[in-house]
């Protein structure tokens, strides 16, 4: 029970890493807001939670609006009776190059993958520093740290979720919050992400595709980047703040 008595907000997690992030806090004594703008995605993963005994809330949420926010965090601190942990993990991938991703493309990008973080870092702040101590998790990716020649969006969003959660770490150091921020950077993972970019190859092509990029020569599970999660939201990483974990099979060692 790792994070007994923990009341903590995800978001984007109506599948993949959120759903899976959710369900291991759950398991480990949390209670969970599940945030997601897939409301049923949201009602079935709240329902699998409370199936095996855990306690779990969902609230519809597009993360891009900045009132959403303040309502989802206001319900979801009364529901919960109170807030600490704060796993941003909505996003969104697109574009391509910079000459061929469109402007609409890259505001979209950013407003999704890293305005949200920053909405969610400024409004839940206030209420976790009555709940101390509190963790901050945000959601980047190994493109946030590792450029590729047709991820301009997508490498400059998640490159601003790297640097945004070291800034709010410092602040809230600063401030004597006792609320921590990091980062986690993960490579391809197996999420339903995967399947929707599998449409022409198909999934068994696609996989090992990418198994390909990776040293140790495969993708990695939702917990994987789940267990990275629950460490840094838990009381175990107390001396850990702006840093980031890497979760990539070896792709930024090379």
């Amino acid at each position: 029970m790792r994070l007994q008595g923990k009341m903590a907000l995800i978001t984007g997690a109506a599948s993949g890493l959120g759903r899976a992030t959710a369900q291991l806090f759950a398991k480990e004594g949390a209670k969970v807001a599940i945030t997601d703008i897939d409301t049923a995605g949201a009602a079935e993963s709240v329902d699998m939670i409370k199936a095996v005994g855990g306690e779990a809330f969902a609230y519809k949420h597009d993360v891009t609006q900045e009132k959403e926010w303040q309502a989802v965090l206001t319900a979801a601190h009364e529901d919960m009776g109170g807030l600490n942990i704060l796993v941003n993990n909505a996003g969104i991938g697109g574009g391509s190059t910079v000459e061929d991703t469109d402007f609409a493309t890259w505001k979209r990008v950013h407003e999704v993958d890293v305005d949200s973080v920053f909405l969610g870092c400024k409004y839940a702040i206030p209420l976790m520093r009555a709940h101390a101590p509190g963790a901050i998790v945000n959601v980047s990716s190994i493109a946030g740290l590792i450029a590729g020649h047709n991820m301009a969006a997508y490498n400059s969003a998640k490159a601003g979720v790297w640097l945004l959660s070291k800034s709010v770490a410092l602040h809230c150091a600063k401030r004597g919050y006792r609320i921590r921020s990091n980062s986690v950077h993960p490579t391809f993972i197996d999420t339903p992400i995967l399947d929707r970019m599998a449409a022409d190859i198909g999934k068994e092509a696609l996989t090992k595709k990418l198994a390909r990029q990776v040293p140790l020569g495969t993708i990695g599970e939702p917990n994987d980047v789940a267990y990275a999660i629950l460490y840094l939201a838990s009381d175990e990483s107390k001396f850990v703040t702006g840093a980031e974990i890497k979760i990539d099979g070896g792709i930024s060692a090379m």
